[in-house]
C-alpha cells in the first residue's frame, strides 16, 4: 500500500471508529443544541443593548453561535481529539509500537484525526446547525463560492487544531501525566478561539493579541468568511502560515522525544 493510500486507510477507520458511538452521537447532538440555545438567549440580549456591536448584526452573531457549536467537537476545542489516546500511550509505552509501524508518527495521528472531526463535523455538528438555521433568523451566504471558501478554511482550521494538540500530546514524554498542560490548553482554546465571544468585540490591545494567536484560527476564521466579513486569501494565508509553524514545531518536538522515549508503569 502507497503511503497517500495508507494514511486515507487511517483517515478512514478513525471516521467509522467514531461512528460506531451513535449513542454519544446522539448525546452530543442534545448537548450541543440545548448549548446553542442557551448562547442565543444571551447573544441575542446583548445585541438588543448595543446593536452591530463588534460590526456584526443580530442575524450573523446567531449564524456564529450555531457555528462554534458545530465545531466544539469537529476541532476539539475543548478536547476529545486524538491527543488524550495518543498521550496514554506515551504515558505506558505503547507508543513504541506506534514508532516501529512503517509510517510517520505524525501523520498517522492527523489521518486518524482529520477521520474523526469529519466524522463529528458531519454527525455531531450539522444537526445543531441546521436546527439553529431553521429556528432562528441567521445570515447564510447565497453563493456557492462563499460555502467552497468557507470549507477550505475549516479544513485549514483542522490543520491548525491538530497542530496545538500534537503539541500538547508530546509533551507526555517529558511530563508524563499531561492532564494539567491539556486543561490549561482547553481554557486558552475556549477563550481564545471565540468560543466564549467572538473575538471582534474584544476591545482594543486584547483583540489585536487574541487574533494574532493560533486559535483564532479556529472558529472565529471560518466564521468570518462564512458571515462575509473577511478576505478569504488573507484567512488562508494566517491559518495556513499557523498550520506550518506548529506542524513543524511537532516535527521537531517528535524528533527530540522519540530520541528519549520513557516507557512509565509497561
Amino acid at each position: 500500500m502507497g503511503a497517500g493510500r495508507l494514511y486515507v486507510a487511517v483517515a478512514v477507520g478513525g471516521f467509522r471508529r467514531y461512528a460506531t458511538y451513535r449513542a454519544a452521537t446522539a448525546a452530543g447532538v442534545f448537548t450541543n443544541t440545548v448549548f446553542g440555545l442557551i448562547l442565543v438567549s444571551t447573544y441575542r440580549a446583548l445585541w438588543d443593548e448595543r446593536p452591530h456591536l463588534g460590526g456584526w448584526d443580530q442575524s450573523q452573531v446567531v449564524t456564529y453561535v450555531w457555528l462554534g457549536q458545530a465545531f466544539l467537537s469537529t476541532l476539539a476545542i475543548g478536547g476529545g481529539g486524538v491527543e488524550g489516546e495518543l498521550m496514554e500511550r506515551i504515558r505506558t509505552g505503547d507508543v513504541a509500537i506506534d514508532l516501529y509501524r512503517p509510517a510517520d508518527l505524525q501523520l498517522w495521528w492527523l489521518a486518524a484525526d482529520l477521520g474523526r472531526g469529519f466524522f463529528q463535523f458531519l454527525g455531531r455538528g450539522l444537526v445543531p446547525f441546521v436546527f439553529g438555521a431553521l429556528c432562528f433568523p441567521v445570515y447564510l451566504p447565497a453563493d456557492a463560492g462563499t460555502w467552497l471558501a468557507f470549507l477550505v478554511a475549516v479544513l485549514l482550521a483542522m490543520l491548525v487544531g491538530f497542530g496545538i494538540r500534537y503539541l500538547l500530546a508530546l509533551s507526555a514524554f517529558w511530563l508524563l501525566d499531561g492532564t494539567g498542560v491539556t486543561q490549561i490548553s482547553w481554557l486558552a482554546g475556549y477563550f481564545c478561539s471565540g468560543m466564549l465571544l467572538p473575538l471582534n468585540v474584544f476591545p482594543g490591545a486584547l483583540g489585536e493579541v487574541v487574533r494574532a494567536l493560533p486559535w483564532s484560527a479556529l472558529l472565529q476564521a471560518p466564521a468570518e468568511i462564512l458571515l462575509d466579513d473577511a478576505d478569504p486569501f488573507g484567512t488562508y494565508l494566517f491559518q495556513g502560515a499557523w498550520a506550518v509553524l506548529l506542524l513543524g514545531a511537532g516535527r521537531l518536538l517528535q524528533s527530540a522525544a522519540t530520541r528519549r522515549v520513557v516507557v512509565q508503569g509497561g
